[in-house]
């Protein structure tokens, strides 16, 4: 076997898309941080190459994202998780779940707002 693979070759032998991939290697423009850390080693051409480790990291993203072909966690509490920070999973799962509340209860009150509106005409 060699030594590193393309990203090609990752994305054919774990069963994703090479622009999932590249998301998941990418930086973050809100927090100009890398979404998930260590997931490839990349020439100064920005070439992504992956080593076993690499590739054990990403069958484990995939594993966590995707069990059962539900996707189950944001891309943000799987990275604590991968990099051993557990307790602050707890609490980033519960902002996101606050946020994903708050952002229903907006939708909702616009909905009421629209029929409102309509009454008042």
């Amino acid at each position: 076997m060699k030594k590193y693979l393309n990203i090609n070759e990752v994305s054919k032998a774990l069963d994703i898309k090479v622009h999932i991939i590249r998301y998941w290697d990418s930086i973050d423009p809100k927090t100009n941080e890398l979404r998930i850390d260590g997931l490839s080693t990349k020439t100064k051409g920005g070439t992504r190459y992956f080593n076993k480790e690499n590739i054990e990291r990403i069958k484990k993203l995939k594993n966590i994202l995707y069990n059962n072909g539900d996707h189950n966690y944001p891309l943000k509490i799987v990275n604590k998780y991968l990099s051993g920070n557990k307790t602050k999973i707890v609490n980033s799962y519960e902002d996101s779940y606050k946020e994903n509340i708050n952002y229903e209860n907006i939708q909702k009150i616009n909905q009421i707002l629209k029929k409102l509106r309509l009454l008042v005409k």
